[in-house]
């Protein structure tokens, strides 16, 4: 799939603002910090189509992007450690799980993981969320720039071996680096299947 067109649409603060169910989306997520807007950024072709920032917690509304005016990429804040008080949280956490959960434009959320960290309780209690409502997902690996290959496969295994007790089949895996562009296919020709299906 190429992106020819990519533009965005609106930042909404619960699900009822988001546009109307008409065109598939496809949801990024991932723990604060992460790397999710680079990698949107990268998919697109675009900079500063989402913004990125060093300080956790930068999104934090869900963000609607039309992509050859047929699909939305969905930007939604990250879970974990954005510096933020307990009532905001729990707002971000409804915000969040609203829209994973009575969305019905949703075709797929990729959750985004940093490949250079052993598994992370965080992410594996929300890979599970995810797995015990039956919301379809994929799991993207970023920053594989950042250090040896056998270190990121090394920690794939160890998450395919914790997702192993609660798990039959593994999800399946991608490797990106928004840095260097290594993913960018593979990925859009994974939304692309996702999309036609």
């Amino acid at each position: 799939m190429e992106i020819k067109s990519a533009k965005f649409i609106v930042s909404s603060a619960k699900l009822s603002q988001c546009p109307p169910n008409e065109f598939p989306e496809i949801a990024f997520i991932g723990r604060s910090n992460v790397g999710k807007s680079s990698l949107i950024n990268m998919l697109t072709g675009h900079s500063r189509l989402a913004k990125t920032s060093s300080t956790p917690g930068k999104t934090q509304l869900i963000n609607h992007f039309l992509i050859n005016d047929n699909w939305y990429i969905v930007d939604l804040p990250g879970y974990g450690y954005a510096q933020v008080s307990k009532t905001q949280r729990e707002k971000f956490l409804k915000m969040i799980n609203d829209y994973l959960l009575k969305r019905e434009s949703l075709y797929c959320v990729f959750v985004l993981v940093d490949s250079r960290l052993k598994p992370q309780k965080i992410d594996v209690e929300f890979i599970n969320f995810l797995g015990k409502n039956g919301v379809p997902f994929e799991i993207i690996y970023t920053k594989i720039d950042k250090q040896s290959e056998k270190k990121t496969l090394d920690n794939v295994n160890q998450m395919r071996q914790v997702l192993s007790e609660t798990w039959e089949e593994f999800p399946n895996v991608l490797l990106s680096s928004a840095e260097n562009k290594k993913g960018k296919d593979l990925i859009l020709n994974e939304i692309e299947k996702i999309i036609k299906q």
